[in-house]
């Protein structure tokens, strides 16, 4: 039988879970949000409290956790990726990603 491995995903919009057991790498997955099912492959090891990406997101995209962006991905992301500093870049706080619509002080 396989291991089972807890995760959590919060919100439909998110398109990464949280490893709530460490994760080694080539594990099958499987992520559940409000009637979505997904069954994802790891491709590296995820540890405890580490994200990873359960749909390909393309440089640029926004990183979406428990409904909120959280950042935007430096890099293309494939499904089953570590999701983390070295593929997420921050957006707050960054003057040079304030758009027309918001304020300096992201509200």
């Amino acid at each position: 039988m396989a291991p089972f491995y807890r995760t959590v995903m919060m919100n439909p919009k998110d398109n990464v879970a949280t490893a709530l057991d460490y994760i080694p790498a080539g594990s099958v997955v499987k992520v559940t949000c409000q009637g979505k099912e997904y069954e994802i492959e790891t491709k590296e090891n995820i540890e405890f409290g580490h994200k990873f990406a359960v749909i390909s997101i393309k440089k640029g995209e926004d990183i979406f956790k428990y409904g909120e962006v959280i950042g935007v991905a430096s890099k293309d992301i494939a499904v089953g990726e570590h999701v983390h500093i070295h593929n997420v870049e921050g957006k707050r706080g960054r003057g040079d990603k304030i758009n027309e619509n918001s304020t300096a002080l992201g509200l």
